[in-house]
């Protein structure tokens, strides 16, 4: 299990643990099967990445990383693949900004490689090629979205 301690400046030690990792949704379709099946396998694909993350008791939380697959072939759809993998964390010791930092990059980031597994596994299950999504960058993410967020509060200064 991941785990991360360290003290904090007011000597209350800083945790961060895995509780408990599970698939919370998985979502499959093929419109276009059969007949995307017989078209010559030249796909344009995107995946999208989604979070959240909620408390479920004090210093307990929920964080969910959602990956989307959409692989058209032609301008039809191929397939739509969604996976919501999700962990239970314990976070303690940790004020307000390292707390949304660590949601959003430490949990993200140990979420990421069960996410991407079980979307490549539903992907080959579905019948189509291999599907590997690369790797992500959270932090960066992360600091793109802050920049996002700050320029949407104040547009003057961007």
């Amino acid at each position: 299990m991941a785990e991360e301690e360290q003290q904090a400046g007011n000597g209350e030690q800083k945790v961060v643990r895995t509780q408990k990792i599970f698939l919370k949704d998985v979502s499959f379709e093929t419109p276009n099967s059969p007949e995307i099946f017989l078209q010559e396998w030249k796909p344009d694909t995107n995946i999208e990445i989604d979070s959240k993350y909620r408390q479920l008791k004090e210093d307990l939380y929920e964080v969910v990383l959602t990956l989307t697959a959409t692989t058209k072939v032609s301008d039809q759809t191929a397939y739509l693949a969604e996976v919501q993998q999700a962990g239970i964390f314990i976070m303690k010791g940790l004020d307000d900004a390292e707390l949304h930092r660590t949601q959003n990059i430490f949990c993200l980031r140990f979420l990421y490689p069960y996410c991407s597994a079980n979307l490549a596994e539903l992907v080959l299950k579905g019948g189509f090629p291999q599907l590997l999504p690369s790797p992500v960058n959270f932090d960066a993410l992360y600091q793109q979205r802050l920049q996002a967020a700050q320029q949407a509060q104040n547009p003057e200064a961007g």
